[in-house]
């Protein structure tokens, strides 16, 4: 386990024994409040949230560290890349302008660009931990049957299962046609410079491009010779009824979102201008 990266992890916490589909519900509420506000007090309510749901888990920082990093480098040049094509953005969204540096032209930097800034990075902080935890304490049996639960067809709530079962067998299927590969001479190392490492990699893709869809092909015969999808109902093993924890889940991501409804007439807008 140690190995795959967002796959589900074991874990005897509050957030494990909730329902799938509790979990995909405040996963829904918690990223939309996250996503149409950028009122800064309800983002850092969100974060320090995200923390606190993150601890309550159990799951280390170890288990998703390399997650973690890719999405960090995204903020960081994400960052980056709006301050270069748009460096007055925040000036012109609160309608002011107080500079902190010399006269530089266009790129003059302001409070107002700062602040910006500082609501799409609580953004991300706002949501990846709730992401992260949705995927590895969701175990995809029990979560396509508390879909099927609610309402969603099995026939969806099976697919939406064996696509979260499907990522740990690719990473699985990677590593062993990369030993594969390392073993008849392919130096996939950091011993290699960066390009060579990314020709070599790309060696492995078709062989497991080709594996992925004969996994594909055996899955679908073995569903139709079994007569997968002929009744309109079926019986799951894996099936975990609502109880008073996600209620009490659900209620309190619903409160977010009302506080957010409430906070964007409250700032005649989705901005906070403390300005």
């Amino acid at each position: 386990m140690a190995n795959e990266i967002l796959s589900y992890i074991e874990r005897d916490s509050v957030v494990h024994r909730l329902t799938g589909a509790t979990k995909l519900i405040c996963f829904l509420l918690w990223s939309f409040t996250a996503m149409l506000t950028y009122d800064t007090r309800i983002l850092l309510l969100l974060v320090v949230l995200g923390f606190v749901l993150f601890a309550l888990s159990k799951v280390k920082i170890k288990d998703v560290s390399f997650v973690l990093a890719f999405i960090l480098l995204f903020l960081v040049l994400n960052n980056i890349a709006i301050y270069l094509f748009a460096p007055q953005h925040g000036t012109v969204l609160y309608g002011t302008s107080h500079p902190i540096t010399g006269s530089i032209g266009r790129y003059s930097l302001t409070l107002e660009q700062l602040f910006y800034q500082l609501n799409i990075t609580l953004k991300y902080f706002a949501v990846i931990p709730p992401a992260l935890l949705f995927v590895v304490t969701t175990q995809p049996s029990e979560f396509a049957a508390s879909l099927n639960r609610i309402g969603v067809s099995y026939r969806l709530a099976y697919s939406v299962s064996i696509a979260m079962r499907y990522i740990p067998d690719v990473q699985r299927d990677f590593h062993t046609i990369a030993r594969a590969k390392q073993a008849r001479g392919v130096d996939l190392s950091r011993n290699e410079k960066i390009w060579t490492r990314v020709k070599n990699v790309s060696t492995v893709l078709f062989p497991l491009i080709f594996s992925s869809l004969d996994r594909i092909e055996t899955v679908s015969n073995t569903m139709d010779l079994r007569g997968f999808g002929r009744m309109k109902k079926r019986t799951w093993y894996s099936y975990q009824s609502f109880e008073a924890r996600d209620r009490v889940a659900i209620s309190l991501s619903a409160l977010l979102f009302i506080a957010m409804i409430g906070l964007f007439f409250l700032n005649d807008g989705r901005f906070y201008n403390p300005f």
